[in-house]
């Protein structure tokens, strides 16, 4: 079984625009984030994203759009030798605008869907992985994956800090010192 690395993808690799990132103009990188997958990349790790989309079910841009977005992500990271190996993102929502998507789904953080699946389909083994994310819902679905979790303060994680309902593994400035505890084995 393999070691992966769970990243939530607004707040942790790019920066949270005003309004859900869909558009190419919205990707901006957090500095280091691109470094950070890099080192994963470089030290044995699988680097999956798993992320809500609710902006789909809201009906604010079709779900192709975020389909696209993450390719020119995956497309910026790689002009700096980064990878990520998959991408699962939840379009749903309970009180979704669009009837197609609402619905209370297994794989909408905090419940930890999308990484068992893909944990399934990338043979991980969750107790030696790590979810990083920015939110309470990110440390929570990592939790109930069987993951480590790292909480990073970049995107709204320093405003979950007064969140007392949950409690991170551990706690990061950015996903780049997150990443760097996880290679040196500070986070074990």
């Amino acid at each position: 079984m393999k070691k992966a690395v769970f990243l939530d993808r607004d707040g942790v690799i790019t920066k949270d625009p005003p309004h859900y990132a869909h558009k190419k103009e919205q990707l901006s990188l957090i500095p280091k984030s691109a470094e950070a997958i890099r080192l994963l990349n470089e030290n044995g790790y699988k680097v999956i994203i798993v992320s809500n989309q609710s902006g789909i079910a809201r009906g604010y841009y079709p779900e192709e759009d975020t389909k696209r977005f993450n390719k020119e992500l995956e497309e910026e990271l790689g002009k700096n030798n980064a990878h990520i190996d998959a991408i699962y993102y939840c379009p749903h929502h309970p009180t979704a605008k669009l009837k197609k998507y609402r619905l209370k789904c297994d794989c909408r953080k905090p419940k930890p869907g999308m990484i068992l699946r893909a944990s399934e389909e990338h043979d991980v083994d969750l107790t030696n992985s790590f979810m990083i994310g920015d939110r309470k819902g990110d440390v929570v679905a990592g939790k109930k994956a069987g993951c480590k979790t790292i909480h990073v303060l970049t995107g709204v994680g320093k405003r979950e800090l007064s969140n007392k309902e949950f409690d991170a593994d551990f706690r990061s400035e950015n996903l780049y010192d997150a990443v760097s505890n996880v290679i040196l084995g500070n986070n074990k």
